[in-house]
């Protein structure tokens, strides 16, 4: 009974107690509710004296919208902005510390790169007349835009929308600025929002007079000149500080387009240039009609000199082989350096002109306005390297630098990749039909099948549909389909091009094997020098050896780089180099037979014809050659056969001039002609130029002797301040001696002496 009791109680209490919880929750709710409401009743008492209708409500809805999307921009500016402060961070504020002489492969200097930029006259001593100029031409808003001139560009749209043509740039002097020091000429959207950031951000640690004087000290001037006072000694023998108002103008013309201008190319166009920044200078203001008439009286005259076109693209790619050096370490503290390249001039200027001919005859009928082309030893010693059509107008370099579709010439991949498998040889019966991975389905050029052919035809003739089964059998572990056979086969051909060469990520589709995926031309060049050597990786170089100033020896690639690696068997590449020297003979590339020595190599033609590409080598050179256009646009029907093949020819008929020939691992022999089949006989190719049309080439040195020379070269340099030093005490006891005869003889009767 007590215990029922006592539970009783302890219920009352339980209830009692949660009766008077319930009833504070209550009143509190209650109480906070009338609070909220008056709170609500003040809000909206306040907001009303904001409350706004009609046309004012429109733009406070304007104003409200402009906010939101603001704050989602600014949230994509820093998204957008990530990519360019990493490039700040590894380039800012480190200065290029290396003065390098280049040489090439004889020891002739060829040019310089590094901070040998003049920049040793101060802003405070340019001409007013310079600057103006400069001004007035390429920035007008320079002083009041914080480094994107938004009114500028709007200006230029709009002026280019009228004359329906691009007649007028948008970038101010720091946007330049931006894209010589940090960035490249490649068109791209990520590039320029890349310029626009760091243009702000340059403008933000730097004064105007800074980023001026990089401008005028930086920027490329034509004639591998870089900086206004480089350009003044070059052009005109004389200091910057000496130039006239026509000097000025015509240099300050020569920023647009370097080489079109360049006054010891074409002195008509530089002195027209000249006269519209002239012109520039009287809309702004900075000097008087008379002043412009005087001028143009009395236009800018460049001093005579040879014609000299300096290896740019080959140089700036050499340079940046020097940095990479000289950040291992390899120099020490060394930084004032001369670096012997592997660089034959004579055959840079005959790649260089073997491409501007074919540009300037079928370019525009062929709608095709940009090449470029490398040739090495198969070794990797880069002898000639031409990144483009002009370096003046684009410093841009499309061998090491672009990324472009291969075509068929990745091909040969495809091919080897079977071939190590062992499922595959030159003479395997491969049927030409129809074949299809999922809904894809390739077409072949021709837009027929041939039936059962050979390995080595279904390459010669770049068969697609062909390339494609390779790549089902390269896979065939799986049995299990072809659909996964042809994925394990892309795996193991993607891994074949990665140790060949090629360093860009390749994306697993099915269209990989018929050279779908985009890749550089260096990388290609790599690859292809292990065909003509036998399988040796031998990455492409152009560093021989590197002396400090006093002439010591710190590098020399032969005993520093490491060695070529072996990566393919040789039996394996030659059986792939028979193949791609019936493409030479009987395939698409006969453009490039050269009929003396063995050749061989691969044709390449992507979609729409965007590019066109010829990669071929002999046992003495490796060579590659693309033609297309910057913007993607489509060739009229140019393929790898055609101008690139006709190129490759060109060059290689020059470059064997005077050279031993070599077969190739796989080489089969040749059916010669004329003067060059007694050449090929005897193992030399002296009168190519004859036969087959090249210009006369130079006579060469063998490597033996060119190393004689060299070594004497250097003996030479060591006994000559010794022999100039005994001659001059020679001379000085000469001439005292021959002062005191004089001295002696001349005595007159009163005593004096008289010196004459």
């Amino acid at each position: 009974m007590r215990e029922w009791l006592a539970r009783s109680q302890l219920m009352r209490r339980l209830s009692r107690f949660f009766l008077a919880l319930d009833a504070a929750i209550t009143a509190w709710l209650f109480e906070g509710g009338r609070d909220g409401r008056e709170m609500l009743d003040q809000f909206v008492t306040f907001m009303d004296r904001f409350h706004v209708a009609g046309f004012r409500k429109f733009l406070v809805e304007m104003a409200c919208e402009a906010l939101t999307l603001g704050s989602a921009g600014a949230v994509f500016a820093v998204i957008m902005a990530g990519p360019a402060f990493q490039i700040t961070q590894q380039k800012w504020p480190r200065k290029e510390d290396l003065a390098v002489t280049f040489l090439d492969r004889y020891g002739r200097v060829v040019g310089k790169r590094g901070i040998l930029h003049d920049d040793s006259v101060p802003l405070s001593q340019y001409p007013a007349n310079l600057i103006d100029a400069v001004l007035s031409t390429e920035d007008r808003r320079f002083y009041h835009h914080f480094g994107i001139d938004i009114v500028g560009t709007l200006r230029a749209l709009t002026v280019d929308a009228i004359g329906k043509k691009h007649v007028e740039g948008g970038s101010t002097l720091t946007q330049q600025v931006v894209k010589n020091l940090f960035l490249n000429d490649q068109r791209t959207i990520q590039r320029k929002v890349n310029e626009a950031f760091i243009s702000i951000w340059l403008e933000q640690h730097l004064t105007k007079r800074q980023i001026l004087k990089m401008y005028l000290d930086r920027m490329y001037m034509g004639s591998g000149t870089f900086g206004v006072q480089a350009a003044a000694k070059f052009y005109f023998g004389k200091s910057v500080r000496d130039l006239t108002l026509s000097e000025c103008a015509m240099l300050a013309g020569l920023f647009k387009a370097p080489t079109k201008f360049s006054p010891d190319v074409n002195l008509s166009a530089a002195r027209g240039r000249a006269a519209r920044v002239l012109d520039n200078m009287v809309a702004a203001g900075y000097i008087s009609e008379g002043q412009m008439h005087a001028a143009r009286l009395a236009p800018a005259t460049p001093v005579e000199r040879p014609q000299v076109s300096p290896p740019d693209w080959y140089l700036d790619w050499a340079f940046s082989e020097v940095q990479r050096l000289a950040n291992e370490g390899k120099f020490g503290k060394s930084r004032v350096l001369v670096v012997r390249t592997a660089l034959d001039p004579a055959l840079q200027k005959v790649a260089e002109s073997s491409i501007q001919d074919h540009l300037r005859v079928s370019g525009k009928a062929l709608h095709v306005s940009e090449a470029a082309a490398i040739f090495l030893k198969p070794d990797g010693a880069v002898r000639a390297m031409v990144g483009g059509r002009d370096y003046g107008i684009s410093q841009f370099n499309r061998v090491t630098s672009a990324l472009r579709q291969p075509g068929s010439s990745f091909k040969p991949y495809v091919y080897l990749t079977a071939i190590e498998t062992g499922r595959l040889n030159p003479n395997t019966i491969i049927v030409d039909s129809p074949v299809c991975l999922g809904n894809w389905c390739p077409h072949n050029f021709e837009k027929r099948f041939l039936g059962p052919v050979p390995a080595w035809k279904a390459l010669a003739e770049s068969i697609n549909t062909c390339a494609v089964k390779v790549s089902i059998l390269i896979g065939a572990d799986l049995r299990s389909n072809a659909w996964n056979d042809a994925k394990l086969g892309r795996k193991r051909i993607i891994a074949m091009a990665h140790r060949l060469g090629i360093t860009t990520p390749l994306e697993d589709t099915p269209s990989l094997p018929i050279g779908a995926d985009a890749i550089k031309m260096i990388d290609e060049a790599t690859a292809y020098t292990a065909f003509a050597n036998g399988g040796k990786k031998a990455p492409p170089y152009a560093v021989i050896e590197v002396r400090d100033s006093r002439g010591d020896l710190l590098y020399q690639h032969d005993r520093d780089a490491p060695p070529p690696v072996q990566i393919v068997s040789p039996q394996n590449i030659a059986q792939l180099n028979f193949m791609l020297q019936k493409v030479v003979e009987t395939g698409t590339g006969r453009k490039a037979f050269l009929g003396f020595t063995p050749a061989a190599g691969k044709t390449g033609t992507t979609n729409n014809y965007k590019d066109a590409w010829f990669n071929g080598f002999t046992g003495n050179y490796v060579g590659l050659v693309w033609y297309g256009n910057d913007n993607d646009s489509p060739m009229n029907k140019v393929v790898g056969g055609l101008l690139s093949a006709s190129t490759w020819h060109d060059v290689m008929v020059y470059a064997h001039h005077g050279e031993k020939l070599v077969n190739f691992p796989g080489a089969q022999p040749v059916a010669a002609k004329g003067m060059a089949a007694a050449n090929a006989a005897s193992g030399t190719a002296t009168d190519l130029a004859n036969t087959f049309g090249a210009p006369a080439a130079p006579p060469r040195l063998s490597k033996l002797s060119a190393a004689a020379l060299k070594n004497l070269n250097i003996l030479i340099d060591q006994v000559r301040p010794r022999r100039a030093s005994g001659l001059r005490r020679r001379r000085a006891r000469t001439e005292q001696a021959s002062r005191q005869s004089r001295q002696a003889n001349l005595i007159m009767p009163g005593g004096r002496i008289t010196i004459q």
